[in-house]
């Protein structure tokens, strides 16, 4: 079956799939850290809902763990990227401790992790900074 053409590569589902656009929200974003994530932002400059970009590397856990790790936040992302100025990139770092806290809190958990570091990124964005 076909897929329907979106208007760029990685426009579709609002995320960030190629290596060059982690690369530049790596390279020139901020960086907001907490003890099981760490969330980089990015305003690429266009007009568009925010993207996110993840990684989740093997101290995570297995892979039942990093997709589960995954799974919840994207949905957290999705909830909460209404809170992050358009036409942001974002990506999310999963540390060893992400795993634990998806097991342990589950979705409310990743999503209070998440928004802690939103809002932090938003109080940086005030003191002109990157967003």
């Amino acid at each position: 079956m076909a897929r329907p053409a979106a208007g760029r590569p990685g426009q579709g589902r609002g995320r960030l799939s190629r290596s060059a656009e982690f690369d530049r929200v790596f390279r020139n974003g901020r960086s907001h850290a907490g003890r099981e994530l760490v969330l980089y932002v990015f305003p690429r400059g266009e007009d568009g809902p925010p993207r996110l970009g993840l990684s989740v590397s093997r101290k995570v856990g297995g892979a039942v763990q990093r997709n589960q790790v995954k799974r919840l936040l994207r949905e957290a992302f999705a909830t909460e990227s209404s809170r992050l100025p358009a036409g942001t990139d974002a990506v999310v770092v999963a540390r060893g401790g992400a795993s634990a806290l998806a097991e342990g809190s589950g979705l409310l958990g990743v999503r209070m992790a998440l928004s802690a570091l939103i809002d932090r990124a938003g109080r940086d964005a005030g003191d002109g900074g990157m967003c």
